[in-house]
């Protein structure tokens, strides 16, 4: 053995003994191993045995065997069954690969500039067979969250891995049935203020859940199995004292490539969904979908959330869709001019008094000024549609069928079926 890999073989109990302080330091799930003797010494041991392997095999150039693949595996399944985050696992393996490579520069220096050959066989080695450590503890790590969550949080979490570009995506979608290969996505959020409707002190009789949690799974789990999309359902956060506040349903189709001479559009696939969603769900929602490449669905997110607050509300599951920026870019626009905003208030609360007014201009825009089919929508007589155009024109000075009336009036109508004016 060469004297990088004696100093390092020397130097590992200490090395393993930082690493585990780090993690007691930087990582909240490894708290415990401050007061837990037992589980400090476990993890003190792993780390021990990774660092001694690595030397035994780096200086032949060896590959880690099944054998060391799966107790590597078996670490990773001891901390997706404690309950180990996604977040939290992402550190572990950030922390320990940074300070293996300052072990291995720490040892060098010590050296002063010998092992030069030892040092890049070493590096060689790491690089290649830390690859495969990894995928070994995130198998291992996936195969822990199996045994300890529900189908719909495991589809969660995927959606999550997903939006932040996670690699261990592929490992969930493999536990949980759904692909994850899509190079472009649309992310849609379905947005529901207000919340799931109240919960009640029924409990399961299983495990004690509060009865409507238990039904807002099984709505979402019909979802997936449905659509075969991850998605993650996130309550609104709320001051403390506040009843129960909105929350937004997030979902990720794969999509078609953007063409730079059209308007994206997005899959036929995530407005039925919202639809479905809504009437199973039989509240208000508004929807907002962004389309992105995979690299960056967080961006994507945001603006689909931010479409999300800016689109009407509807309560009817036909009347649902989801709605583009290029929808609501004139209403994403104004909510951010205090003035145009007040102006466009003055106008809504113009025609609130009514009545129906503001509903009848939603029809009319949604069915693209078709007499007709809003009649047949808002389920009123042609003539009685006539006399609340004319209304609206008398209350406000603009005609809803002229392009002035289509700029201003279906922005009125937007912002405020949108819940942004209270």
């Amino acid at each position: 053995m060469g004297s990088l890999f004696a100093e390092l073989a020397r130097r590992a109990p200490a090395s393993a003994r930082r690493e585990v302080e780090t993690y007691t330091r930087e990582i909240p799930e490894f708290g415990v191993l401050a007061v837990d003797p037992r589980a400090r010494a476990e993890t003190l041991e792993s780390a021990v045995w990774l660092r001694r392997r690595a030397i035994e095999l780096s200086p032949a150039d060896l590959t880690l065997t099944k054998k060391d693949l799966d107790h590597i595996a078996s670490m990773g399944e001891s901390r997706g069954r404690g309950g180990m985050s996604l977040e939290s696992r992402q550190r572990v393996l950030g922390l320990h690969t940074a300070l293996m490579l300052r072990e291995i520069n720490e040892a060098t220096d010590t050296l002063r500039g010998g092992g030069v050959d030892e040092l890049i066989r070493m590096m060689s080695w790491f690089a290649s067979q830390g690859e495969r450590g990894i995928g070994a503890y995130c198998r291992g790590f996936v195969r822990g969250l199996r045994h300890r969550l529900p189908y719909v949080e495991q589809v969660a979490l995927l959606a999550r891995a997903l939006l932040v570009a996670d690699p261990m995506a592929a490992e969930l979608a493999s536990a949980v049935g759904l692909t994850e290969e899509a190079e472009h996505w649309a992310v849609t959020v379905v947005r529901v203020p207000g919340g799931r409707p109240a919960r009640d002190d029924r409990r399961d009789d299983r495990d004690g859940t509060p009865a409507r949690d238990v039904e807002l799974d099984g709505e979402l789990e019909a979802l997936v199995k449905a659509y075969q999309v991850p998605l993650v359902w996130q309550r609104a956060q709320t001051p403390p004292g506040d009843d129960e506040g909105g929350g937004e349903l997030i979902a990720l189709t794969p999509s078609a490539p953007p063409m730079a001479s059209a308007v994206p559009l997005p899959p036929s696939a995530a407005g039925d969904l919202v639809r479905d969603f809504a009437g199973a769900l039989g509240l208000p929602c508004a929807a907002g979908t962004a389309m992105g490449a995979r690299p960056e669905l967080a961006a994507a997110l945001d603006r689909a959330r931010r479409i999300s607050r800016t689109a009407p509300l509807h309560r009817t599951p036909r009347r649902l869709g989801t709605h583009t920026m290029a929808d609501v870019f004139v209403e994403l626009a104004v909510a951010d001019v205090p003035f145009v905003d007040d102006w466009l208030h003055t106008l809504a609360r113009r025609l609130a008094p009514g009545p129906d007014l503001l509903v009848t201009l939603d029809a009319y825009y949604h069915h693209d000024m078709n007499r007709t089919a809003t009649a047949t929508a808002l389920n009123v007589h042609p003539r009685t549609l006539d006399y609340r155009l004319r209304r609206v024109r008398e209350l406000t000075g603009i005609a809803p069928a002229s392009t002035h009336g289509v700029r201003v009036l279906s922005a009125v109508v937007t912002r405020r079926l949108s819940n942004s004016w209270h």
